[in-house]
Parts: C-alpha cells; sequence; structure tokens
C-alpha cells in the first residue's frame, strides 16, 4: 500500500508557523522536546502496539496491559528517565493502568497526608514500586459523601492497634483502580473510633497482599468488579472491591500529617493547617482539566482530519463531491470543539498556577485564597469533563457512519475517558459547591472583597447596571466587550438566584428547590473563567508567524460558541438585546471561514503521533480507506471465509432441515 498523503493540499493553505504552533501548545520548548521525544520513543516500541484492544477478550486485554506496564517500568529504569520523562512515558503509552493510580494518587495522598517520619518510611519503597498502591475511598453505597462512608477503623489500645472493618455490605469499598487484582496496598478511608467516640473519616495505609506470594492478607476480601462499558476503553483497568474483616494494622498506619491518636488512644489534631489536605484535592483536579484538553484534542484531531478526507454530496459534472469540513453545519459543531481543546489547555496551565499559589500560601499560613481556589477548580473539573466527554461522542457523529468503528479510535476514547464526569467529585454535585461559594460571596459583600476569579462580583453595582453597547458584528472581536458580557451574565444570573433564595424562609431547602437555577449560574461563572484565562493568555508575548492570530481567533470562537448557545442567559438577564445576539452570531458565521484554512494545521500543532492517537480515520497521511479495508480482514469472524456455525446453524435454515437437537 503506497503512502499517499492525501491531507498535503490542506496543509499548503496554513497561514501560521505550525512549528511555533506546537511549542505553545506544549507550554514551552523544553516540554515539548521532552513530550515529543517520548511519543515517538513509545510508537516506536512494538510492545506498545495497541490497534487490536478492541478485540481482545478481558483476560488477554488485561495480560497485554501487564505487559506494557512492565516494560515502560523497565524502560523507565534502564534510561534513567527523570519523573518528567516517566510521567510522559506512561502518557503516551495510553492504556488505563495500576500505575494511573500509583503514581497519580498513591504517592501524592502520602505526600499531603503522611507525617514526615512516614514519608520517610513508605515513599522510597513506592518510588521504587517496591509497593504498589491504590486510593480505597469510594463504596459500594457512598460515593461524592466521603462523610456517609461507613468503614471503621476502631483503636484497640491493648495491642497498639487499629481493628479495620467492612460492618455491612454497602462498606465494601467498590471502584478503586489498581486494587482489585494488583496493588499490595490501599490508602483506605475509614472513620476513625477511638475511647468510644467517631472521629469522621480518615485515612490508613492497610497491606491487602502478601510481599511474597500476592495472596491477599487474612480477612481481606479483594477482587475486580468486572466488566465496563465499552470494549478496550477502561477494562485495562483492575477496577475493584474490597471487604476487611477486622483487619489490624499497627497505630502508626493511620496517616498522621494532620491527626494523630496517641499510645493511649487520645485523638489529637497536629498543628499543620487541616486546610492542607485541600492541596492535594486541587492538585488533582487540576491534573483532570489538563487530561480533558488531551483527550479532546485527540478527538477534534480525528474528526478535523477525516473532515478534510471525507467527501460527499454536491458534485458538478461528474467533478469531485464537497470535502465535508466545506459545510458550514459540520463547522458549527466542529469548530467550537476545536477552540474549546485550545481553551481547555491554557486554564490548565493556569491552574497549575493557581496550584503551587495556593500550597505557598497554606505553607504560610494564609488561608485567603482556599475557597476560591476550591470552587474553582470544582467548578472546572465539572465544565470540561462534561463537555470532553460530550465533545468526544460529538466527533464520532462528525465522523459519519466510519466513527462507529471501534478502528476510529473514538469509540474507546469515549468509553476511556466518560469516567471522569464522575471520579473525585460527581460533576452536578460540584456546581452545587461551585453555586454555594457564589451564594456566599454575595452574602459577604459588605464585609469581605472577593478575590481572583470571584473579584468581578465586587464590581457589582456596574455590572447591574450597564448592558452591552455593541452596534456592529466586529465590535464582537473585542476582548473587553466579551469579558464583560459574560461577567454580566454569571453576576445577574448568580444575583437573581440570592433574590430567590433570601425569599424563602429555610434556605437550605431553598437551595434544594432552586438546584437546578444555581447550576445554571455556577455554569455561567465557570465559563467566564474559561473565557478570561484565554483573553488572558493572548496578553503573553506569543512568537511565531501568524500563531498569535490564529489564537485570537479561536478565544473569539469559543466565546462567541458559548454566547450562540447560552443566548436565552445573555437576553434573559436584559444585557443583550435581540439585535445584539444576532450580529455575534453573525460574527460567528465569519470566524468559521477564517478557521476553515487553518484547520488540519490546527490539530496538526497537537504534535500527536498515529500511534497515540489510535485512529485510521485520523491518520497524519490522511490515507484512510486502504487502511480500513485492510483492517476489516484482521478481525477474528475473517479468519475463515465460511464462518464456525455454518454447518450446524445457517445450512439448515438454508436447506429447511432445523431439527430441535441442532438448536
Amino acid at each position: 500500500m503506497g503512502s499517499v498523503d492525501e491531507l498535503a493540499h490542506e496543509r499548503r493553505k496554513t497561514q501560521f508557523d505550525v512549528g511555533a504552533l506546537k511549542i505553545v501548545w506544549a507550554g514551552s520548548q523544553h516540554v515539548f522536546e521532552v513530550s515529543d521525544r517520548m511519543s515517538k520513543l513509545v510508537a516506536a516500541d512494538p510492545v506498545f502496539f495497541k490497534d487490536d484492544r478492541p478485540r481482545l477478550g478481558r483476560q488477554e486485554l488485561f495480560q497485554k496491559t501487564l505487559r506494557k506496564t512492565a516494560h515502560a517500568w523497565k524502560l523507565i529504569t534502564d534510561l534513567r528517565l527523570s519523573e518528567e520523562e516517566a510521567s510522559k512515558l506512561r502518557h503516551f503509552v495510553d492504556e488505563p493502568a495500576y500505575t494511573d493510580l500509583h503514581w497519580g494518587m498513591f504517592i501524592p495522598a502520602l505526600k499531603g497526608q503522611a507525617s514526615d517520619e512516614q514519608q520517610e518510611e513508605w515513599l522510597p519503597l513506592a518510588y521504587k514500586m517496591k509497593i504498589i498502591g491504590c486510593y480505597a475511598q469510594t463504596e459500594l453505597g457512598h460515593g461524592s459523601n466521603v462523610q456517609g462512608l461507613e468503614t471503621t477503623a476502631t483503636f484497640d489500645p491493648t495491642s497498639d492497634e487499629f481493628v479495620l472493618n467492612s460492618p455491612t455490605l454497602t462498606s465494601t469499598k467498590w471502584w478503586p483502580g489498581g486494587l482489585g487484582k494488583v496493588s499490595t496496598h490501599a490508602i483506605v478511608y475509614a472513620r476513625l473510633i477511638t475511647d468510644g467516640r467517631d472521629y469522621g473519616v480518615h485515612a490508613f495505609l492497610v497491606q491487602i497482599r502478601s510481599l511474597e506470594n500476592h495472596q491477599p492478607l487474612a480477612g481481606v476480601t479483594v477482587a475486580d468488579i468486572g466488566v465496563k462499558f465499552g470494549n478496550g476503553g477502561y477494562n485495562t483497568m483492575d477496577n475493584g472491591l474490597l471487604r476487611l474483616d477486622h483487619v489490624r494494622i499497627p497505630r502508626k498506619q493511620m496517616l498522621m500529617r494532620l491527626s494523630t491518636v496517641t499510645r493511649e488512644g487520645k485523638y489529637l489534631q497536629s498543628d499543620v493547617p487541616r486546610q492542607l489536605g485541600y492541596g492535594a484535592m486541587v492538585y488533582v483536579r487540576q491534573s483532570i482539566v489538563a487530561d480533558a484538553s488531551n483527550y479532546l484534542s485527540r478527538a477534534v484531531c480525528i474528526a478535523v482530519r477525516y473532515s478534510a478526507v471525507r467527501r460527499q454530496f454536491g458534485s458538478q459534472a461528474g467533478g469531485p463531491e464537497i470535502q465535508v469540513i466545506d459545510y458550514k453545519t459540520q463547522q458549527n459543531r466542529l469548530f467550537p470543539l476545536l477552540a474549546s481543546a485550545y481553551a481547555f489547555r491554557f486554564v490548565g496551565e493556569w491552574l497549575k498556577w493557581l496550584y503551587m499559589d495556593v500550597t505557598r500560601r497554606l505553607e504560610a499560613k494564609d488561608f485567603s485564597t482556599l475557597a476560591e481556589a476550591h470552587a474553582c477548580t470544582a467548578g472546572l473539573k465539572s465544565l470540561t469533563t462534561s463537555v470532553t466527554a460530550d465533545g468526544i461522542e460529538e466527533c464520532r457523529k462528525l465522523c459519519g457512519g466510519h466513527g462507529y468503528l471501534c478502528s476510529s479510535g473514538l469509540p474507546e476514547l469515549f468509553a476511556a475517558y466518560v469516567p471522569a464526569c464522575t471520579y473525585e467529585g460527581d460533576n452536578t454535585v460540584l456546581l452545587l459547591q461551585v453555586a454555594r461559594f457564589l451564594m456566599k460571596t454575595l452574602q459577604q459583600l459588605g464585609s469581605k472583597k472577593p478575590v481572583g476569579t470571584a473579584a468581578y462580583l465586587g464590581r457589582l453595582e456596574y455590572i447591574m447596571e450597564n448592558n452591552c453597547n455593541v452596534s456592529q458584528a466586529k465590535d464582537w472581536l473585542k476582548p473587553s466587550v466579551i469579558l464583560e458580557a459574560f461577567e454580566a451574565r454569571s453576576a445577574r444570573l448568580a444575583v437573581n438566584c440570592a433574590a430567590q433564595l433570601r425569599e424563602v424562609s429555610n434556605p437550605e431547602s431553598g437551595f434544594g428547590e432552586l438546584s437546578s437555577e444555581l447550576v445554571e449560574a455556577a455554569v455561567a461563572h465557570c465559563q467566564l473563567i474559561v473565557v478570561s484565562k484565554f483573553i488572558e493568555k493572548l496578553k503573553q508575548d506569543i512568537p511565531g508567524k501568524g500563531v498569535k492570530n490564529q489564537l485570537e481567533m479561536l478565544c473569539n470562537v469559543y466565546s462567541l460558541s458559548l454566547l450562540h448557545k447560552h443566548r436565552g442567559d445573555f437576553l434573559s438577564v436584559g444585557y443583550l438585546t435581540n439585535e445584539q445576539s444576532k450580529l455575534a452570531s453573525d460574527q460567528l458565521r465569519a470566524l468559521y471561514s477564517q478557521v476553515r484554512p487553518n484547520a488540519v494545521a490546527l490539530v496538526d500543532a497537537f504534535n500527536y503521533t498515529d500511534h497515540f492517537l489510535g485512529s485510521i480515520l485520523g491518520r497524519y497521511d490522511g490515507n484512510v480507506y486502504p487502511h480500513l479495508y485492510e483492517e476489516a480482514f484482521k478481525d477474528p469472524l475473517n479468519e475463515s471465509v465460511v464462518p464456525k456455525g455454518y454447518e450446524e446453524y445457517i445450512r439448515p435454515v438454508l436447506k429447511h432441515e432445523l431439527r430441535a437437537s441442532k438448536l
């Protein structure tokens, strides 16, 4: 099969320096070089081959995942890769595995919640993978409501041990990745009981399997929870269940950075501020936002390339049909997702900065920005994961019938991504937390000045009185005009909710009654954050011919497509007129025509190898059809021309020779 470049004509239209945008996307020249090197290392290694994943049974799929993780660890140690390089290598292997939890949750939890002495003992073992850990919080009957967890850890002063127990079926730990088959240790969240008193949920390090033969220890029942949504997807991961029947651990295995239990069984708070525990949560959520841009950009890359390859309808006098990407309906669905991938990338960068800033402040016992940072990361986790999950599915539809094939890469991408809407906080529950923060901020306006992403609420008088002054379509290209519109929508929706809450006698039941409106106000606030951070990014010095122009265009597409989608909000709060809303839609249409010649180059800037994309439709060379044809014959069903079962079940139907015993 010759290598034909079906997308060369698209790349010739490019109006900017793609190499320079690759560096902006990566975050820096250094990160670009590390990512580029690691992605090519993975792509060239046959052990990391993944095209057959959808065709494998669960046992074989899991075996191959274990082989890949072991091979990755060998490469990391043999090549003496830095922590940054190792993390990128695991990212490009692109297979959910127990290592994600070990490095992404177990180690950060030890860093955040174990005392210095405990860290000295356990972190070296974890870093060398002499122990493998997971994070056992969620239970069969309790997810987002951590305070409702039922597992108990009762202190026994006679033996200086905690006794961990699962008292009910619903207290079974359920879902932790890495738990089902691999982890030797788990950080178990349980209700601490000492001196006859329940001190609420705390973390304990529990060994669950022997380090000699991997058998579960006495009192430990552990297993995989079964096949999950999709083919390959998340089925490479051993999400597990855990029941503890009066399992004893030494007292020193309670994570003791924030509180301790003495030898006599007295419960003491340590002098480390409890708020430091939130730092780890902010860290995990910011990494989820970064992940959203990774997944959405992959889906968009596949859909953009294939939309430029696929032709449908409209051929004149036997000429070629029209490229699907030239249809306005396709652009209207696809280009806002392309813009969202970039928007999430930049808000993710900013969140990383926020995490470091909050951590520095917490260490200096400055809690002034914590509530805002908590609301901000909760809201952005919810917004970006919901948009990404829906966006991957939309990209599948944008690829027509072929998008439904596993070889398009999209069904598996969706199956692997969609749990992000639930883990680390259900998306609706998180938005209600943001709404509570907004209501509290408005309540305290007289005494407390809002900070950070909520600072605009401090200018409430101006925002409530001034309406939009746009008079022509191009006014909508001014960042200040866009920002003011999003601030007005968010502030006014929040103020309306606060006014309704003031009218009810019981604010708590009022909050429940108004929860749908409060969620809308929270979404508006989160969209404002993303828009404002995109605009802030564009104030920086961005090198490369035409790169800044492209990003300005994408920022406007992102903002105006949201304004178009939610125009009911902007109109109902009285900020816009119908005419101004129409001008925004006119400007958006004009922007799509400007994105069009650069669309393929804008996804090339993600710098994804064909291995990482894992999609025949998204191939760099656009040579789709010969490869789809070739892939069809690799299916095990095609190993024989006449299917197994012909003699027993097809022939009797054709020949009218069915007998009851045959079936």
